[in-house]
């Protein structure tokens, strides 16, 4: 007997139940979990693409958090403090860093966004631009190297068909301002994007003021009928980003507005610019094989001065740096890559792909001493790099029409050097602490997918993983040495996944998920005084959890979202942190702190035909679970469920399109917590997400026909 029988009368009687209605775009096409173009619903893992309009109906589109909150397993938290970026992780991974992403790969139009060393920006990511946002979970992430916990990719175009310009202004409270202009253009064999906005904000919160100035354009060009080009430029400006720092629970419960007095006296603040130019070439040399390579140079300046009191170790001490922090940064990096099919009998066919790639990062950093905000005398300076070089290769074997095996194995080695030119011989605590130290590792994965029926996709992965400390996390050795911290180590993780993807009816579809991980040599926060923060290798940690997500075209005009995430993230061995009077042990069994163990989104979005003005509207309620503020879990930030409303007109006259876009955040007015500073020292962990508030966008278009 077919085995696939049950399953598929079972996929009719669902069908009965859910009417057939327009067809909602369930499969968008995305190129992550292979490397090679297919559909969410083939790719034999758990990713999710979101789309343009979701993009365009999320906001001031300034923040990933727009977009990303309605993908299950992934964690985006605005922090309302644009001189720390958000809190971004999947699956836990991510959860604990303060100064950027780490612990997930962050790459836009195939060039890296993510450093050589693990950690990555998305402030930089121009929302105005992107067509479309991939996010991988699971084993097959971790064929994409120096990150644990996924990837997330950002590809920028446009469906414009004829010359097209539109300009865009979007306001709200706080002094909020977006302006933007973008033009696109698809031709037989040039597809042009160029975008530039301004945001501007007054802030929430006290000395929380922000203004950021992005330019991102894209070019793809046909070469011929067998290779194509893509040139990517982008330049990112933020001249101006407060940091109104963190609040503890009695100041956070007291007046969520507030910065503490040291914050201000100390002007604490980030300044940063950052260009990149990219390229992509692919060739097609035969029906077969495919060659793709990418080359891309970038600058980072930047600026950062920090809450540091004048007395605190990082200002005085040998062994700190400041309260300053200044760097000017080069990367650059460049891959290669091979995919070639071989067709086998019975409609099956061995898909391979491998590759190579380099990136670089140098870095000439200093840190002064913060005097109330204005730079004082050298306490640091030094010279850094890291290289990461990788070798890749991946199989997807079809064993049967239904069933297709896919192993893959990722060789990697980074290498970390720094020359300290900051040398006094006379003091014995600063001394010449230049070095370097290299982690490597070679991370396998299998899975295997089955066909069930033409409606419902099961599959199994089960990989290694690693991640190495950033420079960040390495700038500090336990008092009283000095210099990198050199006896870190990378960790090492064990993801298991297995998966369902279900089509249940036409514009109906389940996506299940369920993964365990356990990881090694956990990095977690040492001792952390003064603005001086070490990091030490923990035990073992387990990452349990289940993702579901469903789609669904309710009927012509109404369309539904549900995403589930449940998260089980625990250190699975005790260890001590800090040293002496400060030392606090943390038990196994404690949550990982800045986890969610429950999230959920859920949106009814109305479009109905034919309305009047172009009429849609949504409503969203999203839902973040309790955070614990630190290893030792002695505080957390409740869980919070939080309705969003929208309203959306558009009208066409001409070539002219005219659009109109009202948001209605926080609708209830919650008072919550937008996210944790994991493991302060001063217990200011809390930051307070906005009250009740709006965002008001409108758009002229004019297609030049």
């Amino acid at each position: 007997m077919n085995k696939t029988l049950p399953l598929s009368t079972l996929a009719l009687a669902l069908a009965a139940a859910f009417p057939a209605h327009a067809q909602v775009e369930l499969d968008p096409v995305v190129i992550t979990a292979e490397r090679t173009r297919q559909t969410t619903f083939d790719a034999p893992a758990a990713i999710s693409a979101v789309t343009r309009d979701v993009i365009d109906n999320g906001g001031f589109q300034v923040n990933l958090s727009e977009a990303l909150n309605r993908v299950p397993g992934i964690s985006v938290l605005n922090r309302q403090n644009y001189a720390q970026d958000l809190q971004l992780s999947i699956r836990g991974f991510g959860s604990r860093s303060t100064f950027g992403i780490r612990g997930v790969r962050l790459i836009v139009d195939g060039i890296p966004a993510t450093m050589p060393d693990g950690q990555g920006q998305a402030s930089t990511i121009a929302l105005g631009s992107a067509q479309r946002i991939e996010v991988l979970r699971g084993p097959l992430a971790q064929l994409y190297g120096n990150a644990a916990g996924g990837v997330v990719q950002v590809f920028t175009g446009t469906d414009a068909t004829v010359p097209t310009v539109s300009t865009s202004v979007g306001m709200g409270p706080y002094g909020q301002t977006k302006f933007g202009v973008k033009f696109g253009q698809n031709s037989e064999r040039d597809s042009v994007v160029l975008d530039a906005a301004r945001y501007a904000t007054n802030g929430y919160r006290e000395h929380s003021d922000a203004l950021r100035t992005q330019i991102n354009a894209k070019w793809d060009h046909v070469i011929d009928r067998d290779s194509t080009i893509s040139l990517v430029a982008n330049s990112f400006d933020q001249p101006l980003s407060l940091d109104p720092g963190g609040l503890t629970r009695a100041q956070w419960e007291a007046d969520p507005e507030q910065a503490v007095a040291v914050v201000k006296s100390q002007d604490a603040r980030k300044v940063v610019s950052q260009s990149q130019l990219g390229t992509v070439y692919e060739r097609r040399l035969s029906e077969a094989t495919t060659l793709s390579t990418r080359l891309y140079v970038g600058y980072r300046d930047l600026d950062n001065a920090l809450s540091v009191p004048p007395t605190a170790p990082a200002q005085t001490s040998n062994t700190g740096s400041g309260g300053i922090v200044s760097f000017a940064r080069s990367y650059m990096g460049g891959g290669v890559q091979l995919s070639h099919a071989i067709r086998l009998d019975e409609g099956r066919a061995l898909r391979l792909t491998g590759g190579v790639e380099y990136d670089r990062m140098k870095e000439n950093r200093q840190g002064y001493l913060n005097t109330g905000g204005v730079q004082g005398a050298l306490k640091r300076d030094e010279r850094n790099s890291v290289d990461s070089r990788d070798a890749f290769a991946q199989a997807a074997w079809d064993l049967t029409p239904g069933f297709t095996a896919t192993g893959g194995v990722r060789a990697s080695r980074v290498e970390f050097q720094t020359r300290d030119l900051f040398i006094n011989p006379g003091t014995p605590d600063n001394g010449d602490d230049s070095g370097s130290i290299s982690y490597s590792a070679t991370n396998p994965v299998l899975g295997l997918s089955w066909r069930a029926a033409e409606s419902l996709n099961l599959y199994a992965n089960a990989g290694q993983g690693f991640e190495t400390p950033t420079f960040t996390e390495l700038s500090y050795r336990p008092a009283p040495a000095s210099g990198l911290n050199f006896d870190l180590k990378a960790s090492k993780s064990r993801h298991a996944e297995v998966g369902m993807k279900w089509k249940i009816a036409t514009g109906h579809r389940l996506d299940l998920a369920v993964f365990d991980i356990t990881t090694r040599n956990e990095i977690v926060v040492d001792t952390n005084a003064g603005g001086r923060t070490t990091f030490k290798n923990a035990g073992r940690t387990t990452r349990r959890g289940a993702e579901f997500q469903y789609l669904g075209q309710m009927t012509d005009s109404l369309r539904a979202t549900l995403s589930l995430s449940a998260l089980r993230a625990r250190f699975a061995d005790d260890f001590v942190s800090g040293s002496g009077a400060t030392a606090v042990n943390v038990p196994a069994g404690n949550r990982l702190p800045g986890t969610p163990e429950r999230s959920a989104f859920a949106e009814l979005a109305w479009t109905p035909q034919g309305a009047w003005g172009g009429f849609n509207s949504g409503i969203e309620l999203v839902h973040t679970g309790k955070l614990y503020v630190n290893d030792a879990n002695i505080d957390s930030a409740p869980a919070a469920t939080v309705m969003n409303l929208r309203l959306g007109f558009a009208q066409k006259a001409g070539g002219w399109t005219f659009s109109q876009l009202l948001r209605l955040e926080n609708a209830t007015d919650k008072s919550y917590a937008g996210s944790v500073i994991v493991n302060d020292a001063n217990s200011r962990f809390f930051e307070p997400a906005l009250p009740r508030n709006w965002m008001l966008a409108l758009t002229a278009k004019h297609e030049f026909r």
